[in-house]
């Protein structure tokens, strides 16, 4: 055996765990471009991506409208027993909506997404896999890429700022009841604040990020669900490592693309 190479063999290993994740990047965003453009594709799948609305949008109202109301609670909260030490506890409004707006309700919608709604595709995808459904697909010459994965993406960039908007409504309401209701701010101050304070600009960046994380949600999700067969393990076990892996690397790359966003929004 050749001894002079094991010097060398750190930076092999490297080299080939770079290359293996850029190849991976490469599938995921081919998995993506594909299942984006076949939306398009006519006969448009409308009906499918009516019925995938319904289930990632309206089954999700009643969480994110849920999990507002209780953010924008707290926000509330912690925000006057900060800004009262400054003597500065009118602004409350404004860094109520501010931080619901910009961040945490793009942020934490997709949050909510995923675990609801994300986990569900995986699972859904991974359980066709593995009965051969998928393949029964590709065998009756329909795309499963665009019968399966693409309404879903549609649905996906059509739920999401919507659930976004209504989230950042019910966590000022939230806001509202903490700070006006309890705690004593005048109402009006409160929502002049807000007025004054949130631009068009704050809104369109929190669209814009509720868009992207749509595309990682989906690509994330779907594309570990649809693989689900080139994992370790194979059968009912192999559906629950690839739905825990979407839901783990969905949530990750969520907070990554959040603050890539956030450098370039700003």
């Amino acid at each position: 055996m050749n001894t002079s190479s094991y010097p060398m063999m750190p930076f092999t290993r490297l080299g080939q765990f770079a290359i293996a994740r850029l190849r991976r990047m490469g599938r995921y965003a081919l998995f993506f471009l594909q299942s984006f453009v076949r939306i398009f594709s006519w006969p448009l799948p409308v009906a499918r991506i009516l019925q995938q609305t319904y289930f990632i949008g309206m089954k999700s109202v009643s969480i994110i409208c849920l999990t507002a109301v209780f953010t924008g609670m707290v926000l509330g909260l912690q925000g006057y027993y900060t800004l009262v030490k400054f003597g500065s506890e009118g602004v409350l409004g404004a860094a109520v909506a501010l931080s619901l707006i910009r961040e945490m309700g793009p942020v934490l919608t997709a949050i909510m997404l995923i675990g609801r709604a994300g986990s569900a595709m995986a699972a859904e995808l991974g359980i066709m896999r593995i009965s051969e459904q998928i393949d029964a697909l590709e065998t009756m010459d329909i795309d499963p890429l665009r019968f399966l994965v693409s309404p879903k993406l549609g649905a996906a960039l059509i739920s999401m700022p919507l659930l976004t908007a209504i989230f950042d409504v019910v966590g000022i309401i939230g806001g509202y009841l903490t700070g006006v209701l309890l705690l004593g701010i005048n109402s009006g101050i409160y929502f002049a604040r807000i007025q004054s304070s949130v631009e068009m600009a704050d809104v369109t960046g929190g669209f814009v990020k509720s868009l992207v994380f749509a595309v990682v949600i989906v690509t994330v999700c779907c594309f570990k669900g649809f693989n689900t067969h080139e994992g370790s393990e194979y059968g009912a076990k192999g559906v629950s490592v690839s739905t825990t892996s979407a839901v783990v690397i969905a949530s990750v790359l969520v907070l990554v693309t959040d603050y890539i966003l956030t450098s370039l929004l700003l």
